[in-house]
């Protein structure tokens, strides 16, 4: 994990899906815990949304606010 993936999931948008649009970092917790269930999409997307799923799971959503 770098400061720039970080900054990507501020930025980055859901290319697909229901939450089509969406930033990253905005994604539910749900959605994040269904793509680690199923599969991370390969990529940078999928590297993303793991990344994404690990700060959510582990209560660390608040390491964005400094970003936003």
């Amino acid at each position: 994990m770098t400061p720039e993936h970080l900054q990507l999931l501020l930025t980055r948008d859901m290319p697909f899906g229901k939450y089509k649009g969406r930033k990253i970092a905005d994604l539910p917790g749900h959605y994040l815990a269904w793509f680690a269930r199923e599969g991370f999409p390969r990529g940078e997307l999928g590297q993303l949304l793991a990344l994404m799923y690990e700060l959510d799971h582990n209560a660390l959503r608040g390491l964005l606010d400094p970003l936003r």
